[in-house]
């Protein structure tokens, strides 16, 4: 499905060869040790160190890097929960594009070498993260592996696309940028050639069920859906909704996500 080279160990990747598509997914946690032990059961995730500190921790399946968690939702005084990350150029210009446009910022830009951040809501209420600069080391391998899908449950698909379009240079005339299709209810982004996110409408903005409410959704892919489900009740996690393909999983700190099976295509 990919055909890109992969770069040398001593190549860095960067948030200007790659903006505007998802670059990263990331957990807030109140409790990394608890945390590590619930993906490292249902997931079956391993961990090694992070470059930005004691409080961070990436994620691996079969050794390749798959998502970050942050120990910082009590010290930050944020909610816990998975939120995708997408490259910009800038993030102080990305920042200044999503406020002109009815988005909010929670957190930053914010200085995380190599790097910088941001955490912000669009204008229906729904996080997401941008990230300028350099990418973890073996992203290239994250982004061939796919092991996390994302997708905007949101009130308008079409709108939200104008506003994320805007934000983070969709469909711009600047070599590399993501291409947004639209194909029947849904708006489906891709970044050279492959599909990264799609969106799609629904979702009610005052709906006490945070499940119904504007938000990104992130999916990993597993093996067996049915024991992914059944280990998270076994480790103080729930399961909010099960089809034969997906199950939606809430951990016992409360952050939502999906596993999906590898052979939906």
């Amino acid at each position: 499905m990919n055909d890109r080279p992969t770069p040398s160990a001593k190549e860095v990747v960067t948030t200007h060869s790659v903006f505007g598509a998802p670059c990263w997914v990331s957990l807030t946690s109140r409790d990394l040790p608890a945390t590590e032990a619930f993906y490292s059961a249902v997931l079956g995730w391993r961990w090694r160190s992070a470059k930005l500190g004691d409080k961070f921790r990436i994620a691996l399946a079969d050794g390749a890097p798959v998502a970050g968690i942050a120990g910082v939702a009590s010290m930050w005084q944020m909610a816990v929960a998975w939120t995708p990350y997408f490259a910009v150029a800038s993030a102080n210009e990305a920042v200044a594009r999503a406020q002109e446009r009815g988005g909010t910022t929670a957190v930053g830009p914010i200085s995380f070498p190599p790097g910088r951040a941001a955490l912000l809501a669009d204008r229906d209420g729904a996080t997401f993260g941008i990230w300028e600069g350099e990418l973890i080391t073996d992203w290239e391998t994250w982004r061939r592996a796919a092991p996390a899908f994302i997708r905007l449950h949101t009130r308008d698909a079409f709108d939200a696309a104008i506003f994320y379009g805007e934000v983070l240079e969709w469909a711009t005339t600047r070599p590399g940028c993501c291409e947004v299709h639209y194909e029947g209810d849904e708006v489906v982004l891709r970044s050279g050639g492959d599909v990264v996110a799609r969106i799609e409408s629904g979702a009610l903005e005052a709906a006490p069920d945070p499940t119904i409410r504007p938000h990104w959704q992130v999916h990993f892919a597993v093996d067996d859906v049915t024991a992914c489900a059944r280990t998270a009740e076994q480790h103080g996690g729930s399961v909010l909704g099960k089809t034969a393909d997906d199950a939606v999983l809430r951990d016992p700190d409360g952050a939502q996500f999906t596993v999906t099976s590898r052979r939906q295509p």
